[in-house]
């Protein structure tokens, strides 16, 4: 039998705009939830077109010019019909407007209203702009990423992602639960910086051990011990070695055929580490990684491939699981990382122009074609 996904019937304001916001109101779409992204009249959503496409998917779409007092009215309509709001402006922003998280519950008190922002509401930082690479900086977290040879940049922004995008939709989540029971709604307050360094357990681990965290590099995880790293190979690509574990790393050695490294696997010696170091480098640049990656398949060794983007999304394993998925146009998809047991992945629908929904939502509320003629005429609305 299909089953509802699980937030059918919750309707999303999306007010936000480039990864974090469009990204956690992605997610909840692709959980069942209805969406609609909210955007002024003016520049809009200026994200790039790949990352509009990918997280604005399934959404509908509006335009309301938020400083016209009609427009504020109807995003004033709008607001009594959601259950949730998310916006990612400044602090006091929305409430200048007149819809900050007071002026809205008094319309609607079950509403779920949360703000995402680089450094909360209050604090000394909560006005300092900043992006993905200064929430890290300033948590202590952009200390602990990358090797010795020096930090290193990912392209898979730690403080949008988990901060601005996962942590405001666990809020989100567990506000709405709680309204569901209460009839009251509250304030979600996400800081990017806040969430970045609630989740550096690993750095924190380190320094109530021993006082102060590693040398970038020189933790576990970053480069201490051999058996947990990148190898370059022949042909310019790279290998992941991740065996932790002595069975693991019995197994590499094995398959590697060097034996006599299994008892170097946790030596505290940075030297002989370093040495073991080099010889697995040594080592694995002497073929191509296609070898690397037919050697250890089913080996048990938690050795992988390190595949470029276009070659993982062909990957049995992610075909298998349905993790990336074609639309009807043949363009990628990423659907739901959420699988539900026997129920096939949740896939958004189109990617919404900027608008596109205009005068379907607002007859929707209850305007008449006169009244939505007026409202574009005069700009609260396009």
């Amino acid at each position: 039998m299909n089953r509802a996904l699980p937030l059918a019937g919750v309707r999303v304001l999306d007010l936000t705009r480039l990864l974090p916001g469009p990204l956690c109101t992605s997610h909840l779409a692709r959980l069942g939830a209805e969406v609609i992204k909210i955007e002024d009249t003016g520049a809009g959503d200026y994200a790039s077109p790949g990352v509009r496409r990918l997280t604005n998917a399934g959404k509908r779409s509006v335009r309301i010019d938020l400083k016209n007092p009609q427009g504020l009215a109807v995003l004033h309509r709008l607001c009594a019909t959601a259950q949730v709001l998310v916006e990612g402006f400044r602090p006091g922003v929305m409430a200048r407007l007149g819809v900050g998280y007071g002026a809205l519950a008094a319309i609607n008190p079950a509403l779920v209203y949360c703000s995402i922002t680089g450094y909360g509401q209050d604090g000394p930082y909560k006005d300092e702009p900043g992006h993905d690479i200064n929430y890290g900086a300033l948590t202590g977290v952009a200390d602990q990423v990358g090797s010795a040879a020096g930090p290193a940049l990912s392209n898979l922004p730690l403080a949008d992602l988990m901060g601005g995008t996962l942590t405001s939709a666990m809020g989100i989540l567990a506000a709405l639960f709680d309204a569901q029971r209460s009839r009251q709604g509250r304030h979600v307050d996400i800081a990017m910086a806040d969430a970045v360094l609630a989740h550096a357990v690993m750095p924190m681990a380190e320094l109530l051990a021993h006082g102060e965290t590693a040398p970038t590099g020189g933790d576990v995880l970053t480069g201490r011990l051999a058996c947990y790293g990148l190898y370059a190979t022949q042909d310019g690509r790279h290998v992941a070695v991740g065996a932790l574990e002595d069975k693991f790393w019995h197994t590499v050695c094995e398959r590697l055929g060097h034996p006599e490294w299994a008892a170097l696997h946790r030596s505290h010696d940075p030297q002989v580490q370093a040495r073991l170091r080099a010889d697995l480098a040594r080592v694995f640049m002497g073929q191509p990684l296609r070898h690397w990656a037919a050697l250890f398949e089913g080996a048990q060794a938690c050795v992988s491939p390190v595949l470029r983007l276009s070659e993982a999304l062909e990957h049995p394993q992610l075909v298998a699981r349905g993790a990336a998925l074609r639309d009807a146009q043949g363009q990628w998809q990423l659907p739901s990382a959420v699988k539900f047991g026997g129920e096939p992945r949740a896939m958004a629908g189109a990617t919404p122009a900027a608008g596109e929904h205009t005068q379907e939502l607002l007859t929707e509320l209850g305007y008449a074609a006169q009244e939505i003629a007026a409202l574009q005429d005069t700009g609260a609305v396009a």
